[in-house]
């Protein structure tokens, strides 16, 4: 089964992973500025987000691997937030050769302990979807998510992508879902940029730090103005970042 996605421009190819409480929809903002820097950009949707339908078992990181094969893209750089960094450092260390560089932006891990705060939240959402309250469930992940920055627009595009992903998923079943692969992140050989927000959960800020600790030559930016979702909440300070960093990359390349 073939990702939903969307592909356009030429050049070195961006793949962009979106978070688990959006859709590829979140990067409408840095497309255009990745295509006007002479990228070709390709987003997708992960199963039961957006335009492609859950399944009961599958990996988000083969799937990815098995949507640059369709499409014939050897090596890209990878950039993901949240859930999609987390899907993004299994696709380096797995097949490194198609990671050509990484960037994280405040990105989840692999068994990673909980906080009691990221707990409670769990609990929370959990009890809404239990009783049917699609709607009280995503706007508790647009109050907790979502940074002061955020305008009440893109609130509102947030909670959007939530809500139907998780009327997808709660149709479809508690049992279904992915698996993943621990990996060990001092194998990603990638040069890496590590993004974390001052806002964020102090889980996802410890993550950062981590992750910035152990990849080898990773260099991590915390934005004092972010939450959880800083391309969404400043998406022109973003945009900055990416482009410095695959415009450095790119001359790595030719050198």
């Amino acid at each position: 089964m073939t990702l939903s996605h969307d592909l356009t421009g030429t050049g070195p190819t961006v793949v962009l992973l979106h978070s688990s409480i959006a859709d590829r929809r979140m990067w409408q903002p840095q497309v255009p500025v990745l295509l006007g820097a002479g990228y070709q950009v390709l987003s997708c949707d992960f199963r039961g987000y957006g335009e492609t339908p859950m399944a009961q078992s599958y990996s988000d990181a083969e799937d990815v691997r098995d949507l640059l094969d369709e499409l014939a893209v050897p090596a890209a750089i990878v950039v993901g937030s949240s859930f999609g960094g987390r899907v993004a450092q299994e696709i380096a260390v797995r097949w490194p050769d198609r990671v050509s560089g990484l960037v994280l932006l405040c990105p989840g891990m692999t068994a990673a302990r909980p906080s009691p705060e990221l707990m409670d939240f769990a609990e929370r959402e959990d009890s809404l979807l239990a009783i049917g309250d699609i709607d009280g469930a995503a706007d508790l992940n647009v109050a907790t998510w979502l940074g002061p920055e955020a305008d009440d627009h893109i609130r509102a595009d947030v909670r959007a992508m939530q809500r139907h992903a998780f009327a997808v998923q709660v149709a479809f079943g508690p049992e279904a879902g992915p698996s993943s692969t621990p990996v060990d992140v001092s194998m990603i050989d990638a040069p890496t940029l590590v993004v974390s927000g001052v806002h964020d959960l102090q889980d996802f800020r410890a993550i950062a730090t981590f992750l910035a600790s152990r990849i080898p030559g990773a260099r991590h930016v915390e934005l004092s103005w972010a939450g959880h979702l800083p391309s969404l909440e400043r998406p022109g300070d973003v945009n900055e970042l990416l482009i410095d960093f695959l415009s450095e990359n790119s001359r790595e390349r030719h050198l």
